[in-house]
């Protein structure tokens, strides 16, 4: 089919990842339309109509681009001219090694950002079905959140249903009724400013009652979505507690790499962090507490945490169901559908996990899409990078039988083979090494294929 270089390219979500491809098309010089049904139509997740909302937590997680993947990726994203990284980096809060952001700036400015160049026009609509056949290119990017109807057009291209899993959501406190007499400012191991999150301690007693109130306490029920996965990524902390009554504490609440000034002697048994959620520092998240508990257990039993006994809520946790594609079996390399080259996925739909796994595919789609209609072949970056290990998964490289969301993480990365995987004694490269290694190689190979 022959692609009209005047006609707009169709971005389905104004999400993160949608509001990145259509950022890409934009800078190639493509004109687009992007499609956001809020806040005609809301979701169960959703609290504005911004584009770009994050719905779950602040933080795009570590920013270290020589030992985390995910900083890795953060860097990648960055030299491609990504506008969500520039948002993020603009409206930046303290976490530590973290980036985390005031949610409602950095959704602000994507939108400033978009609704401001000439070659965007955002439609207010929601996109049901069937894909009209006159929109010769379509980036679906509606994430785990897609619509009913949406879905249902989605599965009539697919001929597949679409996997299912849940995703939670953490609360959000205000600062001011915090207890500073029990709670203490500090980073584990003083990373970044060394004071970037607040802590509550739980000593031996306090931890064994509040792992028997998270075990005996109500929760949410979704009887009509029973045998849908969770996420292992994003487990409720009831789920973790189910697992183990250790789990917590080896898990969101571990005490290590921080001292509780009110009492420095005594090593508390489980520590409960809060990261700040926007700007002014009135917000805070308390991290990993995303849950399926009712609102008036969350209440109860997060007011038995030393220093937050009189918390106020800004938000409480919360429960979805996500959806995402089989990718490796539906989706080409160039993450369009086998069976309808002219449209692609981008984000979450995809079965990436993650803000910043996300806006990397939707990053990605764009330039596809924006290399065709401009008549050129879509260039993959390499499976070595960031960016090609993920995409890499998505499309092929897992197992289609057993596709389940995944972070990106240097085990999806091609091995150090020869000489570059061993160290100057001739062994094999290990731990922060082999982590160095690869993230060195991944920036040289990403500069070339940028060169070519």
């Amino acid at each position: 089919m022959t692609i009209n270089p005047f006609n707009p390219v169709h971005v389905i979500g104004g999400g993160l990842a949608g509001s990145e491809a259509a950022w890409q098309l934009a800078r190639a010089g493509v004109p687009v339309t992007l499609h956001e049904m809020r806040p005609k139509r809301t979701t169960d997740a959703h609290l504005t109509d911004g584009l770009a909302e994050l719905v779950c937590s602040n933080s795009f997680r570590s920013d270290d681009a020589d030992f985390n993947a995910v900083g890795l990726l953060h860097q990648e994203m960055r030299t491609l001219g990504s506008l969500i990284m520039q948002a993020a980096d603009d409206n930046k809060v303290p976490a530590g090694g973290a980036l985390a952001v005031d949610r409602e700036a950095f959704s602000k400015a994507v939108e400033k950002a978009l609704a401001s160049d000439p070659l965007i026009e955002i439609s207010r609509e929601e996109v049901t079905g069937p894909i009209p056949e006159d929109w010769e290119n379509v980036i679906i990017a509606t994430g785990p959140l897609t619509s009913e109807r949406l879905a249902g057009a989605i599965r009539e291209l697919t001929g597949k249903n679409a996997l299912s899993f849940f995703d939670a959501i953490a609360p959000i406190v205000h600062k001011d009724s915090i207890d500073f007499d029990k709670a203490w400012y500090q980073s584990r191991y003083d990373k970044g400013d060394g004071s970037d999150y607040i802590n509550c301690p739980l000593d031996g007693e306090q931890y064994e009652t509040f792992i028997d109130d998270l075990l005996s306490a109500e929760k949410t029920e979704f009887k009509e979505w029973e045998g849908t996965p969770y996420f292992e990524g994003c487990l409720p902390i009831e789920v973790m507690a189910e697992r183990g009554r250790q789990t917590l504490a080896f898990g969101p609440m571990k005490p290590v790499g921080l001292t509780n000034p009110h009492n420095p002697t005594v090593k508390p048994r489980g520590i409960v962090q809060l990261r700040q959620d926007n700007a002014l520092g009135t917000l805070y998240n308390i991290v990993g507490f995303q849950t399926k508990l009712t609102y008036g257990e969350q209440k109860r039993i997060f007011r038995s945490i030393p220093g937050l006994e009189k918390a106020e809520f800004a938000r409480l946790g919360g429960l979805h169901r996500n959806t995402f594609l089989n990718s490796p079996k539906l989706l080409d390399e160039t993450l369009a559908l086998k069976s309808h080259p002219r449209i692609r996925f981008a984000g979450q739909i995809t079965g990436c996990e993650g803000y910043v796994e996300s806006t990397a595919v939707g990053l990605m789609a764009g330039r596809y899409v924006a290399a065709g209609h401009m008549g050129q072949p879509p260039s993959p970056p390499p499976p070595t990078t960031a960016l090609g290990a993920l995409l890499d998964h998505i499309t092929g490289g897992a197992d289609e039988k057993t596709y389940q969301p995944m972070n990106v993480n240097f085990g999806l990365f091609p091995p150090l083979d020869g000489p570059e995987g061993l160290n100057e004694k001739g062994k094999r490269l290990k731990g922060k090494d082999r982590k160095q290694a690869m993230s060195d190689r991944a920036r040289a190979d990403l500069k070339a294929w940028l060169g070519s």
